[in-house]
């Protein structure tokens, strides 16, 4: 690579799948200078994940993409129920399931601002794709990260286009989400533990035929088949022309596929063109480090597991939101390397919990539909994050240190270690608790509750700023705390617009406001991002960076997990890092989280190789690559 210059960035993304993409998106609203490299010509041709969680959702909120995901995933509303019968023709719904006490949606939106999202990987990518490149990100898809070398403060990443012509890129950080079969873990020699292949071999046959009128009045997710000859479960792409069977056994070629759909169906479907046929193998690997010196690991190259609990890419996007903010702070200067080893302190084991319970549940819909099996975490705890980190970036509680966040049941009180739990903090349900910190740090100051609004911020529908604090110039902006400055990007960064204040063109009713039930109050859309519902792709107005880790927005909540004279220390990924009864303590702790002791030596002077994959293509993922989640 002689006389060829070497191209520079802050961090290089190996992977433009669901989570690469995400962590662009992250880093970018973190206003990180960031390449995604993808050997893929083009984002997914295949359904894959399917279901979004609503931690996801708030995560895709955050970056003000959750109103676009709403209306990209508008075929598969009310798909939410599962169905069951001897063919499709004789499936009928099932139930669906609800916390004891509340109903449906209802208890969702008691539990997240947002309601998970039914929509295919190839519909999802695609948006995530042009997201991440409106907000100021480099994609560069046919592009194949073949080597890389760490030494002198960075990675130096060898990289080969379809055309075969080579260049350099050198990064401060490599995140690698580049699969299952991770070329970047296995070159860096990080092994995998847990009990690998679950279940038997399977298949999935991705499919087209017009079922619209077959299953119009008993809508599913997905539809478990029990015939003796073709058994195995329907999963709605679309809802109307697009399917997936995934039945054990079976490969492309050894069976009369068409038969056998027909079998299933119940119908003559004189329509139906198969798309593709693809084995795979359900398993459960979890890496034993997620980061090797500048390299961290991340989605299916950290963890694979089975698709029962549709926790795969769900569990992704939250690596690279956990991982995003704190790349950030060291890039910025604002925390030392240190910082960085809470990443594999947290995710890792939120890796092997989400695994071990996605490996531990059943394909049996009626056994799903009928509730939670009591031995398991309970689903919400799985849908909106409710994992309590066990060691990281945090300052334990040691008022609480007998009372941990419970797994079968969920009960989110604003422990340290715990997604902040949501409460909706106006009467028009458009503003939470969960849009209070990110991508900066919030702290909660605990205030009595009124006698006619238990449970709502102090003042008419906003949080009231802490005496002291600097007054929100406008409805929607939080207060930074006094004293503290606005961030300034690093040399040589052009930053991406910041949201605009409302009030303004952009501001509540005005053309870049964000739409839906899900955008919070007087706020528009995130840095440089796409503002949700605008069809013309425009940004919203404003200049200037995120105010990242060097500014605290201080609020009075008034609600039920906080009582009064106590405060909450929000990260910028919505966890609580402390809590205590000082808000000069609050500060305190954020420093020593910010400059935590190193935990040892860091290796320098890593290489490593990617090399192609066998075979040249994308294998089908261990736990995840082929199969559809439920």
């Amino acid at each position: 690579m002689s006389g060829q210059r070497t191209q520079t960035t802050e961090v290089l993304v190996a992977g433009g799948g669901l989570v690469g993409l995400t962590a662009a998106l992250v880093l970018r609203h973190h206003g990180v200078a960031v390449t995604v490299a993808e050997r893929r010509t083009t984002t997914s041709p295949q359904p894959k994940a399917r279901r979004f969680h609503v931690r996801s959702m708030e995560i895709f909120r955050e970056l003000g993409l959750a109103g676009l995901v709403r209306d990209a995933a508008r075929e598969l509303a009310g798909h939410d129920h599962m169905a069951a019968g001897r063919t499709l023709a004789e499936a009928e719904q099932l139930p669906l399931w609800a916390p004891a006490g509340a109903g449906g949606a209802g208890a969702i939106s008691d539990a997240s601002p947002e309601l998970p999202a039914l929509i295919a990987q190839d519909a999802l990518e695609p948006l995530l794709r042009e997201a991440a490149i409106a907000a100021g990100a480099t994609v560069r898809f046919g592009t194949e990260l073949t080597g890389f070398r760490e030494a002198g403060g960075a990675v130096t990443a060898d990289l080969v286009d379809l055309a075969g012509r080579r260049a350099e890129l050198r990064a401060r950080y490599l995140v690698a989400a580049d699969g299952a079969r991770s070329g970047v873990r296995q070159s860096l020699g990080i092994s995998q533990s847990g009990p690998g292949i679950v279940g038997r071999p399977s298949v999935s046959v991705y499919f087209r035929a017009d079922l619209a009128a077959a299953v119009r009045g008993r809508e599913f997710n997905l539809c478990q088949i029990d015939h003796p000859d073709a058994p195995g479960g329907l999963a709605s792409v679309d809802g109307r022309r697009r399917w997936v069977f995934m039945s054990t056994g079976g490969g492309p070629g050894d069976r009369d596929w068409p038969a056998r759909l027909r079998t299933a169906l119940g119908l003559p479907v004189p329509d139906l063109e198969i798309l593709s046929v693809l084995p795979w193998q359900a398993e459960m690997r979890v890496a034993d480090r997620y980061s090797d010196g500048r390299v961290f690991l991340a989605g299916d190259a950290a963890h694979v597991m089975p698709p029962y609990a549709a926790s795969g890419a769900n569990t992704g996007i939250a690596d690279v939101h956990n991982l995003g903010w704190k790349l950030a702070a060291v890039l910025r200067g604002d925390a030392s390397p240190a910082l960085l080893d809470s990443y594999d302190a947290e995710r890792r084991p939120a890796g092997w919990f989400a695994a071990d319970q996605s490996a531990r549940r059943t394909r049996d819909l009626r056994g799903l539909a009928a509730g939670p099996d009591p031995a398991l975490a309970h689903p919400l705890v799985l849908a909106a994050g409710g994992f309590q980190y066990p060691a990281g970036a945090l300052i334990p509680d040691p008022a609480r240190a007998g009372d941990p966040e419970p797994v079968t049941e969920f009960g989110p009180a604003g422990r340290v270690g715990t997604r902040v739990p949501h409460r909706w903090l106006d009467g028009a349900r458009t503003r939470s608790t969960i849009d209070l910190a990110g991508p900066g740090w919030a702290l909660l100051a605990g205030t009595p509750a009124g006698p006619t609004s238990p449970g709502v911020p102090a003042g008419p529908g906003e949080p009231a700023p802490v005496a002291g604090t600097t007054s929100p110039g406008e409805p929607g902006e939080p207060a930074p705390v006094a004293g503290t400055t606005s961030l300034g990007g690093p040399p040589g960064l052009t930053a991406p617009p910041a949201p605009s204040r409302p009030g303004g063109p952009t501001g509540p009713g005005g053309p870049g406001a964000p739409s839906g039930p899900g955008a919070p109050s007087g706020l528009t859309a995130p840095s440089g991002l796409t503002a949700p519902g605008r069809p013309d792709g425009a940004r919203p107005a404003g200049t200037g960076r995120p105010s990242g880790s060097r500014s605290v927005r201080t609020y009075s909540v008034a609600a039920d997990f906080l009582p009064a004279g106590e405060f909450l220390l929000l990260r910028p990924d919505h966890v609580v890092a402390w809590r205590g009864t000082s808000r000069a303590a609050a500060e305190a702790a954020r420093a020593a989280l910010l400059h935590p002791p190193r935990s040892g030596d860091r290796p320098a002077g890593r290489t490593g190789l990617a090399g192609p994959r066998p075979g040249g293509g994308l294998l089908p993922a261990a736990g995840c690559g082929d199969r559809v989640d439920a």
